[in-house]
């Protein structure tokens, strides 16, 4: 693919530009009297009830019925007595490697930059931290992937035709979304879809 065939790239938010850091072992030190594993076992059910809900946390609001209805599902599944804010406290997100570079080497061909994830409200905090907030002209939140309604509401926001963008992503709802808005697709990592670019 040609990146002069492109004017704006949109890209997936978790497993494309950031990964959370494995949050069990802060979650062991607050609950000492629980076992390991079971705490790494809560933690996945916890995790895919989240996957399932995110785009419910589309307002602040929303969000915090969605912190308090996962500290349950983890709770439940371990028999503690986690709060919201101790729950959501143990967890930290970091970069993907190589993707400031990448995201350097789309501006600098001169190419528009969205953001496009099945994540909650919480996304854009979560890239000013990482300090790639910049990187973006739009961010869609809550995208609904595989529906290519996320995609195309960013492109409209960027002013830019589906046939001269690209989404990276790092599965298959990722290009199914690409595909139903008319888009190209490349598969993350991000360093080398960027890398694959004529």
């Amino acid at each position: 693919m040609r990146a002069a065939e492109l004017d704006a790239v949109t890209i997936d938010g978790y497993g494309t530009l950031l990964t959370v850091v494995d949050p069990v072992p802060t979650l062991a030190r607050l609950l000492p009297s629980h076992d390991y594993d079971s705490i790494a076992n809560a933690f996945r059910v916890e995790t895919a009830y989240y996957q399932e809900h995110t785009s419910t946390g589309r307002t602040t609001e929303d969000l915090a019925v969605l912190h308090e209805q996962s500290v349950a599902v983890f709770n439940d599944a371990l028999g503690s007595a986690l709060s919201p804010a101790e729950y959501a406290g143990a967890f930290e997100f970091e970069l993907l490697p190589g993707v400031p570079e990448a995201l350097r080497a789309l501006r600098a061909r001169g190419l528009s930059l969205a953001v496009v994830a099945n994540w909650d409200i919480s996304l854009h905090a979560r890239l000013e931290t990482a300090g790639i907030a910049g990187f973006f002209a739009a961010v869609v939140h809550a995208a609904g992937k595989p529906s290519p309604a996320g995609i195309l509401q960013a492109l409209e926001a960027l002013g830019v035709s589906p046939f001269r963008a690209l989404h990276v992503g790092d599965d298959g709802a990722d290009e199914q979304a690409a595909s139903g808005a008319g888009a190209r697709f490349a598969r993350a990592p991000l360093p080398e879809a960027v890398a694959s670019l004529a």
